[in-house]
């Protein structure tokens, strides 16, 4: 049996940079983790791996400094994995990342089963998932929280709706997107860090994977951002000191002037005495 996972390397959360010219996140000024979401994905395929010795393949798109994620997989107990990097592939929206992905995927055989994480904490689309695999032609299941059975063609997983749980079986080979309940997360061990450390990592470019020009990098993808808008934290506060009775009141009657003059306190107002 062998699994594919797509991991991403995000910015973290606090340290977000945009180029306003192109509405792209600026990625190399950033400090860069793995993508929570991905590490579940992860680590319901090394519990696959236990349960039916499969072999666990990882690849990203992004610049070197990408390759950090890479070793962290590995070094959870993923046996080889791929990076695909080329300046061609920067500005790349979601249909043209899963298109370049897709290449990575078939370059490396269609294997039994791809598991996404539900989204990256960077873009916030869940988009894909999906769309790898429609660009490979094979069946999704998304928000998936439990893999259930796996048959020689086909699984039977739960997934998460509106209305609560869903079982449903697909055949295979088939793509998953999964949710935080799926497993709980891996942590690297020391002999997985020594053996990522020695590990060596596949480099693809857009000629290794023959990717047509017109599908990848900005001018490949459909996505145009208009208008980029950087909300602005306003820390104005009052600080009050309360000692006593009447020092409480006026404390009280301070923070409601102050939700009064910006219009917090909604229709009803404030009635104090």
């Amino acid at each position: 049996m062998h699994i594919i996972v797509p991991i991403k390397q995000v910015p973290q959360t606090s340290d977000v940079q945009m180029d306003k010219q192109t509405g792209t996140m600026i990625r190399s000024s950033s400090a860069s983790i793995l993508n929570p979401l991905d590490l579940y994905a992860v680590s319901a395929a090394l519990a696959l791996k236990d349960r039916y010795q499969a072999r666990v393949s990882v690849i990203t798109m992004g610049p070197q400094s990408a390759v950090k994620v890479l070793k962290e997989a590995i070094a959870m107990g993923c046996d080889d994995a791929v990076h695909l990097t080329d300046r061609a592939f920067g500005g790349s929206d979601t249909w043209a990342t899963s298109y370049i992905l897709s290449l990575a995927v078939k370059k490396l055989g269609i294997p039994d089963l791809i598991l996404t994480g539900e989204r990256a904490t960077d873009g916030d689309t869940a988009q894909v998932g999906p769309a790898l695999a429609s660009w490979l032609g094979l069946p999704v299941l998304s928000y998936v929280s439990k893999i259930e059975q796996v048959h020689a063609d086909s699984l039977i997983a739960e997934r998460l709706v509106e209305e609560g749980y869903q079982k449903v079986r697909t055949t295979l080979p088939a793509l998953l997107t999964v949710i935080k309940e799926i497993s709980s997360v891996r942590l690297p061990t020391l002999s997985g860090k020594k053996r990522a450390m020695a590990s060596s990592i596949a480099v693809w470019d857009a000629q290794a994977l023959e990717a047509d020009s017109r599908f990848i990098g900005l001018k490949g993808s459909p996505t145009k951002v208009v208008k980029i808008e950087i909300p602005k934290v306003s820390r104005n506060c009052i600080v009050a000191k309360v000692e006593d009775d009447a020092s409480l009141v006026a404390a009280v009657d301070r923070l409601i002037a102050f939700l009064e003059e910006r219009d917090l306190l909604g229709e009803g107002g404030a009635h104090h005495g």
